[in-house]
């Protein structure tokens, strides 16, 4: 998952929210996106699912100090801390958001209603328990960087010498197109946030897309079986590098707090 997930949403506006430099409606607003709602189920002293801000209004009265991101993938537990049945139910979702301050996690399902051609998604995030420990393989910021400086480098590398479309100039112009949306007003990061989580963000996002163009746009020369095999293992560390500096810049918030 290296688009923009609902988590990163949730955590990043969340924090600003619970930090005080946003408001109620402005955050809602962010994380709801182009979803039609977002419900939360299961939450303390409710019987049935609430909106996103009496539920972010009643997680800070439990104790949320800052919210956490979760993209784990299977064998690749990212950002988890248990229970079990927690990281199972993240796993599924590929997402989950994790409370600081409190022993809540947060897990999306996602829903499409409505007559064809007027489909629209509606999200419930599912309370759950969860253990207090440090979330599994997340590294710092500084680490992330240069994690995904070296990743990008190997696999351009590799995807160059199996003659994959994504390694040449209509990646480039692709990943030009990308930057060139982002710098005109596209928000990255909620307000709080260090300028090189917003960096690392960025970078992981241009890594997401390169990956995204060589699995879209066929396989050049990489005719045989091997080399689509060398293809795939050229992508997937670097996908694991990309998701792992996704969560750490989602996460900065939270450990610049703890940190000062």
């Amino acid at each position: 998952m290296l688009s923009e997930p609902r988590s990163g949403r949730l955590a990043a506006w969340g924090n600003a929210l619970l930090a005080g430099l946003v408001s109620p409606d402005d955050a809602v607003l962010h994380i709801v996106g182009d979803d039609a709602v977002h419900r939360v189920e299961g939450l303390p002293g409710e019987s049935a699912p609430v909106g996103l801000t009496l539920a972010l209004g009643r997680l800070r009265r439990l104790g949320v100090a800052g919210l956490r991101v979760a993209l784990p993938a299977p064998g690749h537990p990212l950002g988890l801390s248990g229970p079990p049945e927690f990281n199972a139910r993240a796993l599924e979702a590929e997402e989950a958001v994790v409370c600081h301050g409190a022993a809540f996690g947060l897990v999306p399902e996602v829903y499409e209603a409505g007559p064809e051609g007027d489909v629209h998604v509606e999200v419930v995030w599912h309370v759950l328990p969860v253990r207090e420990a440090p979330p599994a393989d997340v590294p710092s910021l500084g680490e992330a960087e240069r994690e995904l400086a070296e990743g990008l480098r190997d696999a351009t590398e590799a995807l160059a010498r199996l003659d994959v479309a994504a390694s040449g100039p209509v990646a480039e112009a692709a990943i030009d197109a990308y930057r060139a949306r982002s710098e005109r007003g596209q928000e990255i990061l909620a307000p709080g946030y260090p300028p090189r989580a917003v960096r690392v963000l960025e970078l992981a996002r241009r890594v997401g897309l390169l990956i995204t163009l060589a699995q879209e746009n066929g396989h050049g020369g990489a005719v045989s079986s091997a080399e689509m095999r060398a293809r795939a293992e050229a992508l997937r560390p670097v996908e694991r590098v990309a998701r792992r500096a996704q969560v750490a810049a989602y996460n900065a918030a939270v450990e610049q707090r703890e940190a000062r």
